[in-house]
């Protein structure tokens, strides 16, 4: 579980994927999300699949994408078992179940490649409210965080001898208390060291607050950029005009 929470944590890595913009990244992200919905086969949902797995090779964080595929799997497993029980047949439910992993592929790219300060930076870019923009960054920042402690406690506890996959539901939710508890009282403590953290740092003090570092696009983001344009209008003509035998 702790190799699966790792893959949430971001990382700084050098790589060229990792030096374009954030705002090129994003577009990128929302080009293979966009694809993997138009594509209706599946070799279509293959080749946008291993396009993201490609990309990833290029950012060097091939791994940290498998954890989030490998933690994907339960759910496209539960997909393809539901569209299976519904009757749409073996061929379909695997095309739904692979489109899935492609979809989470997708996001995943954006978002291990890109730090919580970016993140911010086009939250800024696209004129969100800064209410809005720190809640969400916060919430990124935090997750993996709570993941963390969450199976830190686990193992305190299951050290002390708590059977958490023993017994029956309720059981095993009533032993699901030693669990929350700690991990609420973590989180209230975090979130009173960051409001004291916000107020000694003056947040709110000013309307319209400056940022240190400023994006601009250089000639490889533009490069980058027309390229993926380009090569997504190409992949969409494809899907619409000719149609895959499976």
């Amino acid at each position: 579980m702790y190799w699966i929470a790792g893959g949430f944590l971001f990382r700084r890595v050098v790589s060229p994927f990792h030096k374009l913009d954030p705002r090129v990244k994003l577009t990128i992200s929302v080009e293979f999300f966009a694809l993997s919905l138009a594509a209706s086969s599946i070799i279509a949902i293959a080749t946008v699949l291993l396009s993201i797995l490609a990309v990833a090779v290029l950012a060097r964080s091939l791994k940290r994408i498998g954890r989030t595929m490998a933690f994907s799997l339960v759910f496209a497993a539960f997909i393809f078992g539901i569209n299976l029980l519904f009757g749409f047949g073996l061929l379909k439910a695997f095309t739904y179940a692979l489109r899935f992993l492609a979809i989470i592929s997708s996001t995943s790219v954006f978002f291990v490649t890109t730090s919580p300060d970016e993140l911010e930076q086009i939250m800024k870019w696209l004129k969100v409210p800064r209410d809005v923009v720190f809640a969400f960054v916060t919430a990124v920042r935090f997750i993996p965080v709570v993941m963390l402690d969450t199976f830190q406690i686990m193992d305190a506890q299951k050290s002390r001898g708590l059977e958490l996959e023993k017994g029956n539901l309720v059981r095993r939710v009533r032993n699901m208390v030693p669990i929350l508890i700690p991990l609420v009282v973590n989180s209230v403590i975090r979130s009173g060291e960051l409001a004291e953290a916000m107020e000694s740092r003056g947040y709110g003090s000013t309307p319209h607050p400056t940022s240190l570092y400023r994006m601009r696009l250089k000639w490889y983001d533009w490069t980058v950029l027309v390229v993926s344009v380009a090569v997504f209008g190409v992949a969409l003509y494809i899907y619409h005009f000719y149609h895959f035998p499976f």
